[in-house]
């Protein structure tokens, strides 16, 4: 099968990913790095693989059990070639990158974690605005279970929450 896209060379396919890497505040999940470099259209699943490994043993790309981040070297370098990227290419993968950039800005700013201690599961949650926190709440919870729950709704609703608190807390009866 033809690949119809404009990169279609190993070489072209790392510089793809450094400039998308490079354009990211944080580190990228591993599938979410494969669907940017998708944008092309021209390339195969293990030509990709082949070169983020590359990339990776290089110095050029850091891994890690969140996924995948540039490194100086890699963006050095990046921005020595990355105008070789055809146009298209790089305006296909700037539009895809926004949303993915402000997840990744959004969750950095967030800390949701558990641990178990002498009294039970405690969690922290913690939201800060890029200039410092804002919030900072620890909580005792009946269990893990609870606690992922209570976790998983602050990623979600963070924002909300925090406004609900300084609601209730400035609330005059």
């Amino acid at each position: 099968m033809d690949n119809f896209g404009f990169i279609h060379e190993k070489l072209d396919i790392k510089i793809l990913i450094l400039y998308i890497l490079r354009r990211l505040p944080y580190t990228v999940e591993p599938e979410t790095l494969q669907e940017l470099c998708q944008c092309d259209g021209g390339i195969g699943y293990f030509d990709y693989s082949d070169c983020l490994s590359e990339l990776v043993d290089t110095g050029h790309v850091t891994e890690d059990d969140e996924g995948y981040r540039i490194t100086g070297k890699g963006a050095k370098n990046a921005d020595a070639v990355e105008s070789s990227l055809p146009f298209s290419v790089r305006a296909k993968a700037s539009k895809l990158l926004a949303p993915v950039a402000e997840r990744l800005s959004r969750a950095a700013m967030l800390t949701a974690r558990h641990e178990d201690t002498e009294s039970g599961c405690m969690v922290e949650l913690a939201m800060s605005d890029g200039k410092g926190e804002v919030m900072h709440l620890r909580l005792l919870c009946t269990g893990e279970d609870q606690a992922r729950q209570i976790e998983k709704s602050f990623r979600r609703r963070a924002e909300a929450i925090y406004q609900d608190i300084a609601a209730l807390l400035t609330e005059e009866k």
